[in-house]
């Protein structure tokens, strides 16, 4: 994983989805060899020179203001989480410490104890680190996988058709997954177990080759899925992704539903057929 490369990508697949005509950039005689917004009317929107922009986007520019950040993040159009990411390309944070990805035994204590809600803890990567039995029961994998393939980006586009199969909205899920892999990509541009992750997930799923070019970039939240698990049916539950305050590199995932709901009863069913305990990770 290239730093460069990832900013240079990112720029290029903010300026393709921009109508130039809709930005009010002044017609262009000559003919597109790209969609979208030329590096020189990026430059002309965001009040920059053309050079400065092409520096910029190679990522040879150094100590980039504020003000320049703005304005290019204005002309592409960026959101606030994407304008964070262009911040975090453009000013990565030199010899950060990364400790090992250790799971509290209070926060396993925690997910054992919460037996209504299917829960798991993912860490950098979308490495699955800890989980709970209903976790377990509800995903497929996260205990009996080989510690290299208990990552939830390999586990679902290595086997799509499964994922698919349980996921409703199957392109939605694929792009949060891809999304996340990109601010992770942003924080740790230097991963080599991320490039490794990137590269075998781009040599053996066409869907992941197609999104990580788009370059979506969202952090994890809160939404509503429908499961389609094979022993006990559809269910729709709220998901919510929640980062540890001690360590914003791991994420507290879960899937849960209301008490006395249709949702809630086919969990406790799920859970009562799935008696294997819980696995504890360090």
């Amino acid at each position: 994983m290239d730093r460069r490369s990832e900013l240079a990508e990112f720029l290029r697949s903010r300026r393709a989805r921009i109508d130039p005509v809709t930005a009010g950039v002044p017609p262009y005689h000559g003919r597109r060899r790209v969609s979208g917004l030329r590096r020189e009317e990026v430059a002309q929107l965001a009040g920059v020179s053309v050079d400065y922009y092409v520096r910029l986007e190679q990522g040879r520019a150094t100590n980039v203001s504020e003000a320049v950040l703005d304005a290019v993040a204005r002309a592409l159009g960026l959101d606030a989480e994407e304008r964070a990411h262009l911040r975090r390309l453009l000013r990565p944070a030199r010899g950060v410490r990364r400790p090992p990805q250790r799971v509290r035994p209070q926060v396993q204590h925690l997910l054992e104890a919460m037996t209504d809600a299917a829960a798991y803890i993912v860490g950098r990567r979308t490495d699955v680190l800890a989980w709970n039995r209903l976790g377990a029961a509800l995903i497929a994998g996260l205990d009996t996988a080989p510690p290299r393939q208990r990552n939830f980006a390999r586990l679902m586009f290595g086997d799509e058709p499964s994922a698919r199969a349980l996921f409703a909205d199957w392109p939605a899920k694929a792009r949060d997954l891809v999304s996340f892999l990109h601010v992770d990509a942003g924080r740790h541009p230097d991963d080599p177990a991320l490039a490794e992750l990137i590269g075998d997930l781009s040599r053996h799923s066409e869907l992941f080759r197609r999104l990580w070019a788009e370059h979506p970039v969202h952090d994890k939240g809160h939404t509503t899925a429908t499961l389609r698990h094979p022993l006990v049916g559809t269910v729709e539950l709220a998901y919510e992704a929640l980062r540890l305050p001690d360590d914003p590199e791991q994420m507290l995932v879960t899937y849960s539903a209301p008490p006395e709901s249709d949702a809630a009863a086919a969990l406790r069913l799920l859970a009562s057929w799935h008696a294997t305990p819980p696995a504890k990770r360090t």
